[in-house]
This record gives C-alpha cells, structure tokens and sequence, in this order.
C-alpha cells in the first residue's frame, strides 16, 4: 500500500474501531488497525500521514488502563483521539482526567469554539453522541477548548502547533450527523492525506495478493449466494480463474429454494465451477437436542469445516479455503487480549467457531470491509443487482433463527414464513430500504381459535430493522398495513402457527438476530 497514504487507528478495546476505519474508507483513505501499544518506531518506519486513538471501555486511571507508547507524541505525526483517546491525550500530555458529576451519554447539542481544522465548514451548533463519565478538566499545554456541551466544558480540544485534537464526542457514529465531516477535515486539512483509496484499486491490490499468496495451487470457496460470498467467489475466480472451485453445502438451514437459486447463479452466470453438498441429514443429527446458540455456532461451524474437507479429499488436493468474513463479523468475535478489551458479543461461524485442527490455510479477502463497500466491490466485478442488494443472512442460516432445538419440521416452518415475509417486504417496496427483515419461531406455542376450534400452536416473532452498518440499528416502522398482510398470511398459509408478533427493539441493547 505504499503508493497510498497511510492513517492507523490504534485500538484501545472500543466496540467502534472498525467503524472508525470504515469512516475513514468512506473517506477514500487507506486505514490500518493497530494495537494500542503499536511502537512509535513502527508507525514512523511506515510513514504513517494521521493516527486515531480509539475509544474504550477503560478509565485512564484503572490500575490496568492501556497507554500507548510515549514516544508517539514526539512523532510530529498529526493525532485525532475520540472519547478515551482524548482522555489519553490530556493525562499523557500533563493536562488533567476527573471522574464527572453528571454521565453524559446519548445525544448532545454541541457548540463549536473554534471554526477551523477539525471543524472547518460545520456549522456553529451541531448534535452529536456522548458515551462518557470521565472528561478533562485541565488542558494540557498549548491546547484550547474547541468545542463545549451543557454538561462538557471541554468536550473537543486542539493544538493548531502540535496537529493534535481531541473529542469527547464519538463522529463515527450515525446519531453525530456531521461526524463524517469532522474526519474528513482531519484526514484531509489537519493530515494533508491524498483521498486515494478506491473499491478499483482494492480489486487491483487483493488480485495481486491472492496471487502471490496462493500461487498455482487450487482454492475452495464457501459459496452461500449471499453477497459476501458471491463478491468473495467473482473476486478470486478474477484472481485466480479456474484455480477456484466453489462448494455449496446445504446444511438443511437455507432459505425456501436457495439450494436452485445458487447452483444457477454460479454455473450459468459466472461460469465457476461448483460442487453440491447436500448434508442436512448430519446437521440435523449433530444439532439434535442443542438449545445453546452459542453451541448451536460452533458446531455448525465445525461441521461445515468438516464437510468441507471431507469433500475435498475427492476434488484432489486443494490447501485453501475462501471465506467472506467481514469486519462487523470480526469485531463481535472479538476476543479479550492484550492488543483490545472489547467484550465478546457472539461468536460467528466463520470466525470465532472454526475448530482448531482445521486443515485448511483460511483466506479471508474481505475481512477489513463493511457490507456497504463489499456491495461496491461487488457491483465492480459483476455480481447481479439482486445479490448486492440481498439482506443479511447469517452462516448458519435459519438455524440461528429458530431458538431451540432445531429440527427438520421446525425449519420447513420458517422456510415458509422467511418466504412469506420476504415477497411481502419486497411487494410493498420496502426490501431495500431494510437492513434485514426475517422471521424468528419461537419455543412456545400459544392458544388460539382458527375455525371455531381451539388450537394450541406455534408463535413466530418478525423482525424488521433499518442499519447502515450493522454496529447500530433500529427497528423499523412498518406500516401497519403491510404487518397486519404478513400476518394474516403466515396464519392462513402456516397451519402451524396461530400467532405472529412484531419486535420493537433496536441494537443496542438488542441484537439484530436473535441468537
């Protein structure tokens, strides 16, 4: 990446540092994220252009508060921190933390100080999202307030001489409108970097990779038809070209005639070759009697593995395995360590449940991206419209999506009602203006009258959010028109289910999937 300019966020265990990085990528800059405690020599060696401290769950006096390496204030190298990284700038620089009086945390009318750098064109009064209990209360030297709130007196504050800012405040985040803005000016007016960085040059840069990385040897791709692994497959075949074999492993969990729809779409269009697997006799047995997701997670991920290298001994030898995880599926797996303190939120099947003995070499193409630019990606190497714009759909497929045990009636159940909503959401135009909409079956039944008969059968939740990248979301508010069809359809078309309700709760402090 050296023909680009080079900004690196140092993580220090927020659950938004890869929204950062997505930020500063919508931005067209490249971003790397580094530990915390990256040495200063490092980012020096690198000709890093801009650091962003990230924010944390920690207070900069826990006994066990992450410190970056002193040497970086010394580097000339321009520094934005967010939250805990402004934080880390007042205590390191001799200025002053204290614990608040009054928690600040949600929306905040924030009042500019000072319309330059940072701030440049935004205007005088703006809303932002606060998530803090400690704030500054002494600034260190050669510093000024920048920007203040009712509750924060100092909630943004700078050094024109030093190139080094800092907010309270998170500009990553939606609910901060001109958060977008605010990285901008400081990756392009405080850190003079070129906004060089292209979904064209991506697809340059990750051919080349996979090229040097893999050689002349053969490739396996997990091919469920969803965008991820569609884009990954059109990827790596322009790579790599018939090296690629892709694998379709109907684990019984898919979408009502998926296992058609895939087969077609990578034989005919791309003209990949693929291998079908129908394994829902052994998925169903390994999850009989499981209720735990967690559980449920892990051994579908392993099971899939398995397959997967039990397939491929009949294909020859072929060392590696394309995947499509993404950075939300990487961050919420995340992994308390030394390098981050985020909390482990669920693990997903292709990242946090992969056995340990697995005998592929795993190749992740687009572990650093968000689903919006895989969709960019995609549309750059021909992947149809309607798989671009598919909602989410997780690995383990309905499975997930049923709490309790999982068995073949149960899936057969909410095949039709994923059907149902699905054609419903689309006919009444609101399937692209959703990040995902799904039914859930729930483990209970309740009792009902359907023909002047008691009736004692199954419930399904729907479940309907709007998200711009999966980290935030809030559920939607269908009409209820189109709730009451859906209804009346899953009722009238699903003998076993006599009740159907609505989910009204937003991420967070719900996930967008059940389990």
């Amino acid at each position: 990446m050296a023909e680009h300019d080079l900004l690196v966020i140092l993580d220090f265990g927020a659950q938004y540092s890869m929204l950062i990085a997505r930020r500063v990528r919508e931005a067209n800059v490249y971003c790397e994220i580094l530990p915390y405690n990256t040495p200063a020599e490092t980012l020096k060696s690198r000709n890093v252009k801009g650091i962003i401290l990230s924010g944390g769950p920690n207070s900069v006096y826990d006994k066990d508060a992450p410190h970056p390496d002193p040497s970086i204030w010394q580097l000339g190298i321009p520094i934005l921190g967010i939250c805990y990284g402004m934080q880390i700038i007042a205590k390191e620089l001799k200025g002053d933390v204290k614990k608040g009086h009054k928690h600040e945390y949600g929306k905040a009318e924030l009042e500019i100080d000072d319309p330059e750098n940072i701030f440049a064109g935004i205007p005088k009064k703006i809303k932002c999202w606060m998530s803090h209990g400690d704030s500054v209360s002494k600034l260190p030297q050669g510093f000024k307030i920048i920007g203040h709130t009712e509750n924060t007196p100092a909630a943004a504050i700078g050094s024109e001489d030093q190139k080094i800012y800092g907010v309270q405040f998170h500009p990553e985040v939606v609910h901060t409108p001109q958060g977008s803005e605010i990285i901008k000016n400081f990756l392009y007016i405080v850190c003079g970097i070129k906004p060089t960085w292209t979904t064209e040059h991506y697809i340059e840069t990750a051919c080349r990779e996979l090229k040097a990385k893999i050689g002349k040897e053969k490739i396996l791709c997990a091919l469920s038809g969803g965008v991820d692994s569609t884009t990954v497959a059109a990827l790596v075949h322009k790579a790599l070209g018939n090296q690629l074999t892709c694998m379709f492993i109907d684990q019984g969990f898919m979408r009502k005639d998926e296992a058609k729809k895939i087969k077609e779409l990578c034989s005919r269009h791309f003209k990949i070759h693929i291998v079908y697997i129908d394994a829902s006799e052994r998925f169903f047995g390994k999850l009989k009697g499981i209720v735990d997701p967690e559980q449920k997670r892990k051994i579908i991920g392993t099971e899939f593995i398995r397959v997967f290298e039990e397939e491929a001994i009949k294909l020859g030898e072929i060392p590696y395995l394309a995947q499509g995880t993404l950075y939300p599926d990487v961050i919420e797996s995340a992994v308390p360590s030394k390098v981050t303190t985020a909390h482990t939120i669920k693990t997903h099947h292709n990242v946090g449940g992969l056995p340990k003995d697995i005998k592929f070499k795993l190749i992740e193409p687009l572990r650093k991206l968000f689903k919006d630019e895989v969709r960019a990606l995609g549309k750059d190497l021909g992947v149809p419209d309607d798989i671009i714009m598919r909602q989410p759909f997780p690995g383990p497929g309905l499975a997930i999506r049923i709490i309790g045990e999982v068995t073949p009636e149960r899936v057969k159940i909410l095949q039709e009602v994923d059907d149902i909503i699905g054609s419903e959401i689309k006919r009444a135009g609101f399937y692209k203006k959703l990040w995902q909409s799904f039914g859930v079956l729930l483990p209970i039944r309740t009792v009902g009258v359907m023909g002047d008969k008691r009736t004692y059968l199954n419930t399904i939740a729907v479940r309907a959010v709007t998200s711009v990248d999966a980290m935030t979301a809030d559920w939607a508010r269908l009409p209820y028109d189109l709730l009451e069809t859906i209804s009346n359809r899953i009722v009238n078309e699903c003998p076993e289910v006599n009740r159907v309700v609505y989910d009204i709760s937003s991420k967070p402090p719900s996930t967008i999937e059940w389990e």
